[in-house]
């Protein structure tokens, strides 16, 4: 949660620096510089999953119904953010949808959607999927006894296979971990492609 927190306030300084103008860069530069930005991400998402041999080695050992959680995570998040659109002042329904095609992957899915809709849409991803970070963090326990164990593996989405994965296992059990860690790999994987689809 402590790594969460400090994104955040770096994220509240940017946001002042900017507003007041504090530190000025050309629009030619900012332009070229999100480029390589992001192809410099995508490369260290891919070498952080690639890496992750337990991750990838369980992909080919589950049977189908673990596959599905994912699935079913990703289409429950996409879903429900498109059904908040009609509650937000977003009236691009796809922004919204692109917005939960984030799964809490908030440093990866707010470059993207910063990209190619613009940094107040790249912002609302950030911090929605910062908060659904937070929220697994802080209310795991409340979710395994009144919802289901399930339940903090799919609120923590992307994030499920790293940050999130220390409460999973103490409060849904270590039978879980392994779900987990495979949803978040999946997740993970999905977002670089599903966040531009959704957009295009």
């Amino acid at each position: 949660m402590r790594f969460s927190l400090i994104l955040l306030v770096f994220f509240v300084l940017g946001s002042v620096v900017g507003y007041f103008g504090l530190i000025s860069i050309p629009s030619v530069y900012t332009s070229s510089f999100e480029d390589y930005l992001l192809y410099v991400l995508l490369f260290l998402v891919g070498i952080s999953v690639g890496s992750d041999t337990k991750a990838i080695q369980g992909l080919f050992k589950v049977n189908l119904v673990i596959i599905l959680i994912p699935i079913m995570v990703a289409i429950g998040s996409i879903g429900g953010a498109g059904f908040g659109s009609l509650f937000v002042r977003i009236p691009d329904l796809r922004e919204c949808m692109a917005v939960g095609a984030g799964f809490g992957y908030y440093s990866l899915s707010s470059v993207i959607i910063g990209k190619l809709r613009g940094e107040a849409i790249g912002g609302i991803a950030l911090m929605s999927n910062i908060f659904r970070e937070v929220t697994t963090l802080l209310l795991a326990p409340v979710m395994c006894r009144y919802i289901a164990r399930l339940a903090p593996i799919a609120s923590g989405g992307a994030t499920s296979m790293d940050t999130t994965l220390g409460v999973i296992y103490r409060y849904s059990g270590k039978d879980y971990a392994v779900i987990a860690v495979i949803n978040g790999a999946i997740l993970s994987i999905l977002v670089p492609i599903l966040v531009p689809l959704i957009l295009s």
